[in-house]
């Protein structure tokens, strides 16, 4: 039986749909990501740390600071540092780490955050241990806080970061800056938006950055920290989330979040009705 005219007309397309499909390259599998984004910050913060301490630096800038708060540490038990910038700041860094290990915890069992779980472990251990790693080189580094030395009102020599303390002297514990690691600690950001959500990784670093200025700054007008103790806090940080997003995604190929490039499906011919 011959098919009508009408059904002898040429099959329609169905439009082209979406599909999963091969997922993008991460950034860091381009060439000289770990050189752009690890070696050079910390060469250029070094190099910084090193010409600024020995050119006294720190002094220059201290004694400027003490100067314009009248030769004493006014703003050291100013309300604005002490209780809201330092101790409500170091509460606000605790919770949000803790918010972040709730999401954790619901990612390990919602299968719709699976492709959070990485970022999201990975954002723990590299918070974690840039912080861990501060207090444990403050408590051998034997370094003074401004506040300490006769300089600035205090009773301790000024000893440079890079001579040696005379035997007898009580121990310093103010090197690297705690309290601006606690706000550079989440540079890591960065980091756990270039998986999630690549177009988002430079609002992470500057909420890393920002913090840590905030942090720092306000520690040094209150005189318990030099600027060469928020470098080194800034490049402990900065490592640490380097060297864990490494360790984190090493070999990996594949983008873990639903931003994902993905590779639209072949268009299918409808069927043809049969006669």
């Amino acid at each position: 039986m011959p098919l009508p005219v009408s059904d002898l007309s040429p099959p329609v397309l169905v439009p082209p749909v979406a599909a999963p499909g091969r997922a993008a390259v991460h950034a860091w599998r381009e060439p000289g990501f770990y050189w752009k984004h690890g070696l050079l910050p910390l060469l250029v913060l070094a190099a910084f740390l090193v010409v600024w301490t020995l050119a006294h630096g720190d002094l220059w800038l201290a004694d400027r600071l003490y100067a314009w708060e009248g030769h004493a540490w006014a703003l050291r038990h100013a309300w604005l540092n002490e209780k809201l910038i330092h101790v409500a700041g170091r509460q606000l860094s605790t919770a949000a780490w803790l918010v972040v290990l709730a999401a954790w915890l619901v990612a390990r069992f919602r299968p719709s955050w699976a492709h959070l779980r990485r970022p999201l472990l990975y954002l723990l251990a590299a918070t974690a241990l840039s912080t861990l790693l501060v207090a444990w080189i403050k408590s051998w580094s034997n370094v003074d806080c401004p506040w300490d030395l006769v300089r600035y009102g205090g009773a301790r020599p000024y000893i440079g970061l890079f001579e040696l303390r005379p035997a007898g002297l009580g121990r310093g514990v103010c090197f690297p800056a705690g309290h601006a690691g606690g706000g550079y600690t989440w540079l890591a950001l960065y980091f756990f938006l270039l998986a999630v959500n690549p177009r988002l990784r430079w609002l992470g670093l500057g909420v890393g950055l920002g913090a840590g200025l905030l942090f720092g700054i306000s520690q040094q007008l209150r005189g318990a920290h030099f600027l060469s103790h928020d470098i080194a806090a800034v490049a402990i940080c900065w490592i640490c989330a380097v060297v864990l997003q490494r360790a984190f995604w090493r070999g990996s190929d594949r983008l873990q979040s639903p931003v994902a490039a993905i590779e639209p499906a072949p268009p299918v011919p409808s069927a043809v009705p049969y006669p």
